[in-house]
């Protein structure tokens, strides 16, 4: 088979080589899935570079979040086991973790619901609780995590607010259904959401970016109001002032979704129903802005890395092309 393979570490479009190789082979309690698409994630640019907090032995298939297809036929959303990841025509599978594909997706779209989406849902509803009729900021809107977010921000009934780079990007944002959409490039974002609410902040902030993103954000935070910090896309980690989170009676609080899969793994599936649901309904819809065949993932992932995509890039391989 075909699989993408990193020798080393480095830049994605440097270090991934497409190899022919053997077919893995599932060891206790894993599966074999042909891959029928895979979504391209930031953590796939990191496990390149050797800085995600997984470092799987080298050489290894990069690709953390599949569609792919069970030997009797069943169509299933899937992480696979590293170092047999989804940028290859097969990979392996917990087979205790598989979850069904919902049929309103085709297979790029199901390949995206997982990763973003459930940690948008466990972010905005089991570590921010929040309301309908609140008021949430999601930075980087227009990014797969970000587009994710604003997606189920709306769908619990909230007033969204996005922050984006670039008009190309507002665009996206506001197709997504962003109340207001702040283009971080062209406005000063403290002062247009402070317009946006009457000078009274967010409930909510869900940021990915990390940086100055999130010194944004603890000046726009209202009274009681929640900073889910998300991931770092920006390259800093902040050092919050504890003081100032004191003063001003909010909230920071972080989430690492992959933990729930072996704290809580009853509370994953229970988010795949909810978010099954509500693709179902057209309520949310993941943003699939590229679709590329395999010869095209390693260039795919260095444009995720750089930051210039919208929504969600997936390699989709022919044979699974459909739903």
């Amino acid at each position: 088979m075909q699989a993408w393979q990193v020798h080393e570490n480095g830049e994605p479009s440097e270090v991934m080589r497409l190899a022919e190789v053997e077919r893995p082979t599932p060891g206790d309690g894993q599966v074999l899935l042909r891959v029928r698409a895979a979504n391209i994630n930031f953590p796939d640019a990191l496990l390149c570079r050797g800085q995600y907090q997984v470092r799987p032995p080298l050489p290894f298939t990069p690709g953390v979040e599949i569609c792919g297809e069970t030997e009797d036929g069943r169509r299933v959303i899937a992480n696979p086991a590293l170092p047999h990841g989804g940028f290859a025509e097969y990979a392996l599978a917990d087979s205790r973790a598989l979850l069904p594909a919902p049929e309103s997706l085709d297979d790029a779209q199901a390949a995206a619901l997982h990763i973003g989406y459930q940690t948008g849902w466990f972010g905005l509803h089991r570590r921010a609780r929040l309301e309908a009729g609140e008021t949430l900021l999601v930075h980087a809107a227009a990014g797969g995590v970000g587009s994710a977010a604003v997606q189920l921000g709306k769908a619990a009934g909230a007033t969204v607010i996005g922050v984006v780079g670039g008009p190309d990007k507002a665009a996206v944002a506001r197709e997504l259904g962003c109340d207001v959409v702040v283009d971080r490039r062209a406005e000063d974002v403290v002062a247009a959401v402070k317009e946006a609410t009457g000078g009274r902040g967010v409930d909510v902030v869900y940021d990915p970016v990390g940086g100055e993103a999130y010194t944004q954000s603890a000046k726009l935070v209202a009274f009681e109001g929640r900073i889910v910090v998300v991931g770092f896309a920006g390259g800093t980690i902040p050092s919050p002032a504890l003081n100032h989170a004191l003063v001003k009676n909010y909230s920071i609080v972080g989430l690492h979704w992959g933990l729930y899969n072996t704290k809580n793994p009853a509370l994953v599936q229970h988010c795949h129903e909810q978010l099954t649901a509500l693709a179902e309904r057209g309520a949310i819809r993941p943003l699939v802005s590229e679709r590329v065949p395999l010869e095209g993932a390693a260039a795919a992932v260095q444009r995720v890395a750089d930051g210039v995509t919208t929504g969600r890039v997936a390699v989709v391989l022919e044979k699974g092309a459909g739903a």
